[in-house]
């Protein structure tokens, strides 16, 4: 740690980070059970044996400064590894669920399944579906354990884990002439055939969504019902290829990939069944 801060006693290093990663004075008391002012009082203390700024406050709560983000770093790990020397015994209790988050699709058709034989073990989950973006804060905040991720996080607070690629394919439910077919996306801004265009075709994509449907799964269904065409996730639909019921409408030899990351904050969670969460998904991940 940097010498600036080798007078902050422990009390006040878990507050910091506690701060830093609730985003907020007040959440950050919350989480470490101190009043408003005390943790105020804390933080001063360690600008003051410093001589540099922690936060800046916003109007949401706190933003942490460049030192900050130097100083949450290099004690993340050792403090979380503390804590779960020092937790109490949890031989009468079981441990809390473990709260993952991560895209409706891929926690639906592969984590859920990968995940049903620790249920069988006593493994309670807490499970939520949404966009990367959004649920990122929630692992900062410490809402979410684990983070099944479509793009790698920025911040070194955060973890990040290859667990698996997805490649995309162009499908629909039979032969069909792309420029007269209607074209089903999953947003209206064509995130995944726009960039399957790009990478296959080298061209920009024209054409606009005759159906726009805000789940993967959805998209499937209207493929499958002959609606039109759409660029999906070779998982989520490689059944369908298999039995006949999808085409297959182009085989490119280098077909787009996305890498999917799991994420957590850094350091050890006090949680043994998110560390067993984690290892099951890690080690089903590179067969999806």
């Amino acid at each position: 740690m940097s010498d600036r801060f080798s007078d902050g006693n422990l009390d006040q290093l878990r507050t910091f980070l506690a701060v830093y990663r609730a985003g907020s004075i007040t959440a950050g008391a919350r989480a470490v059970g101190l009043s408003q002012s005390t943790v105020t009082s804390q933080i001063q203390a360690l600008e003051q044996q410093s001589g540099r700024q922690l936060f800046q406050r916003v109007a949401r709560g706190v933003l942490p400064t460049a030192v900050a983000d130097e100083l949450a770093v290099r004690i993340a790990g050792p403090l979380d590894e503390l804590a779960v020397a020092l937790a109490p015994s949890t031989l009468s209790a079981p441990p809390e669920p473990v709260h993952l988050a991560g895209p409706a699709e891929l926690l639906a058709v592969r984590v859920v399944p990968a995940l049903a034989p620790l249920v069988t073990r006593g493994v309670r989950l807490r499970i939520t579906a949404g966009l990367t973006d959004e649920l990122l804060e929630g692992v900062r905040q410490g809402r979410f354990d684990l983070l099944v991720a479509t793009s790698r996080p920025k911040g070194r607070l955060l973890s990040a884990t290859p667990l698996t690629d997805e490649e995309f394919v162009l499908v629909a439910a039979g032969p069909v002439d792309l420029d007269r077919t209607p074209l089903i996306a999953y947003a209206q801004d064509l995130p995944i055939v726009r960039r399957y265009w790009r990478h296959v075709f080298g061209r920009r994509l024209t054409a606009s969504p005759a159906v726009v449907i805000p789940d993967l799964r959805g998209v499937l269904a209207a493929v499958l019902a002959g609606a039109g065409y759409s660029v999906l996730p070779r998982y989520l639909c490689a059944e369908q290829l298999a039995s006949g019921a999808l085409t297959l409408l182009h085989d490119p030899e280098d077909p787009p990939i996305n890498t999917g990351f799991l994420v957590q904050r850094s350091g050890t969670s006090t949680n043994p069944h998110v560390r067993l969460v984690r290892e099951t998904l890690l080690a089903a991940g590179p067969t999806w």
